[in-house]
């Protein structure tokens, strides 16, 4: 197929490969030019504009940073869409932007699939993803056989509207906001009561919160927070959209997102996540 890939972040920079790889004919378009010329060396195409990149494009995957990004990129920068055309969204958006943007796409002629990924960097580039589908029928059937490349075949969900797949990432992104706060604050306890790192996590390992101490505990007893698999910025974003998506209060949220917003703040947003648990 020919393939448009807009936006060339950190997760976009891992699913591109996947496209190219299974012999898609894929152009990408980034805001700032920095990451295109190793895509571009990988194999896509590079376009100037995204009025350019989506041009004939019989699919256009989209890994946007947040709602507004979309809104401004696609939903206002009357693209020049091929009738018909799908549109996979792989932003992290609300389910009122998923519904929004289902709206757009269905007056625009084309059609639209969210496709959010749950997992950061290392498994986006190994395809071992756990992706979401959300969509009408035929469009998600049709979305699933791409987003599959990046993805572990046990972990894919499909739904049966965009807004639901939308609040499956959220939930998802919930859980790993509150296991990071508790892994902090585990930390901060046992190192108040006389326990060093490595007995903390010792003892997290017989918990619920095991596999984030197996994924984070090392890095942040170390304090290294420079390898952002996942940014504070970004999840800082997501956790905007929780409190702002959810009826009811969801307090242990709250804190992380003050937490994050506290590192965004400090100049820390683009390091990984866990630096809401560093030494105070």
């Amino acid at each position: 197929m020919d393939i448009t890939f807009l936006g060339l972040g950190r997760m976009g920079r891992e699913l591109v490969p996947h496209l190219i790889d299974a012999g898609h004919r894929v152009t990408a378009w980034n805001r700032s030019p920095g990451p295109t010329e190793a895509i571009g060396r990988r194999g896509a195409r590079i376009a100037g504009t995204a009025a350019e990149a989506v041009d004939g494009a019989e699919a256009v995957v989209s890994v946007l940073f947040g709602p507004e990004t979309v809104r401004e990129v696609i939903v206002d920068g009357s693209l020049p869409w091929r009738p018909g055309a799908l549109w996979i969204d792989v932003t992290t958006v609300s389910p009122e932007d998923a519904t929004a943007f289902a709206d757009f796409a269905a007056e625009a002629g084309i059609r639209y699939v969210h496709s959010p990924v749950v997992g950061s960097l290392a498994p986006a580039r190994a395809g071992a993803l756990a992706v979401l589908i959300g969509g009408e029928h035929d469009a998600a059937r049709e979305a699933r056989r791409l987003v599959a490349l990046w993805a572990d075949p046990d972990k894919l969900r499909t739904f049966d509207a965009a807004p639901k797949a939308a609040a499956s990432k959220l939930v998802a992104n919930l859980a790993l906001a509150v296991s990071m706060e508790a892994l902090a604050e585990a930390l901060r306890l046992g190192r108040s009561a006389g326990l060093d790192g490595d007995e903390v996590l010792q003892t997290l390992s017989l918990t619920a919160i095991a596999p984030m101490a197996a994924m984070k505990g090392r890095l942040v007893t170390a304090g290294e927070f420079d390898d952002a698999q996942f940014s504070a910025a970004a999840l800082a974003k997501d956790t905007r959209l929780m409190l702002a998506t959810s009826d009811t209060p969801l307090p242990a949220v709250a804190l992380v997102a003050a937490e994050l917003q506290r590192a965004v703040e400090a100049g820390d947003g683009e390091k990984d996540f866990s630096i809401i648990a560093r030494d105070r």
